[in-house]
């Protein structure tokens, strides 16, 4: 089982040089994946938890697959409806062949209703438009393959039922965000969904979390080693941590992930 990391893209202080160090930091540890978010326009409603500035996911992957070497890159998630499918698919093809085969792409349907307004995009029609461009992309990557072109692995975000669909039809993995183990254990025992790469949380706490509803990844080292342990259990091919938990301040303040993000590595590594 792979990991990787989600590094936040955006928020104050986050600027060239702190999304370097996210890379460097991230591959020199040896994890597999480095994955960022996705908005276009910071509306009132992302902004609260995602402020500006807020840089572009495929242009921020296509710089730091130039500053890396081996790391996959990817997007967790790209939000489907915002942009035209046949653009995401050509951007999506240009960046795997220019990193050398390593983008991955998460997609999912979205949840700012401002910044749909914002687009122009009907919130309401989300969900239609997500399966009708998923279509779109794998219809074009289908053509693709017929040139030769490798096909970009495409992860679906989301656990409603409709994503849950969504994912069976049109992914090579189910990409949930920040479940439980036991959430995602009882979904994949009722739902045939091919690959499983969860995103899940990653925060340390010294003494352990006792909630039936821990998300994965939070709680003692001890704690988050047995959710890996778990979720490769069940058919994980990556799982990726996400040390930002909607504070903005803690963009400011990297070294704190990336003391966690050290203690996993060396800690799963030992006990792999």
């Amino acid at each position: 089982m792979q990991l990787g990391v989600n590094v936040p893209n955006f928020g104050p202080g986050t600027d060239p040089g702190v999304l370097r160090d996210w890379a460097r930091i991230t591959e020199g540890l040896g994890y597999d994946l480095l994955t960022v978010s996705d908005h276009v326009v910071v509306t009132p409603d992302v902004a609260e938890r995602y402020p500006e500035p807020f840089y572009e996911p495929f242009t921020t992957l296509a710089w730091l697959a130039g500053v890396t070497t081996a790391v996959r890159l990817g997007t967790t998630v790209l939000i489907l409806p915002y942009r035209n499918p046949l653009v995401v698919a050509r951007m999506a093809t240009t960046l795997d062949r220019l990193s050398g085969g390593r983008f991955v792409l998460g997609a999912g349907v979205g949840w700012a209703r401002q910044e749909f307004d914002a687009l122009g995009v009907p919130f309401a029609e989300r969900g239609r438009l997500t399966d009708e461009y998923l279509a779109t992309l794998r219809e074009a990557w289908r053509a693709g393959s017929e040139d030769g072109l490798a096909p970009v692995p495409l992860w679906i975000g989301g656990h409603s039922p409709a994503a849950l669909r969504r994912a069976a039809r049109f992914g090579d993995a189910w990409h949930p965000l920040r479940l439980s183990v036991a959430r995602m254990r009882a979904v994949l025992a009722d739902h045939s969904v091919g690959g499983f790469a969860p995103r899940i949380a990653l925060r340390l706490t010294t003494a352990p979390v006792d909630d039936p509803e821990r998300p994965a990844g939070v709680g003692t080292i001890e704690q988050i080693l047995d959710d890996l342990h778990q979720l490769r259990l069940l058919g994980a091919e990556t799982v990726v941590l996400d040390p930002y938990h909607g504070d903005p301040r803690d963009i400011r303040r990297p070294h704190t992930a990336w003391q966690a993000l050290t203690e996993v590595a060396g800690r799963w590594r030992s006990a792999s």
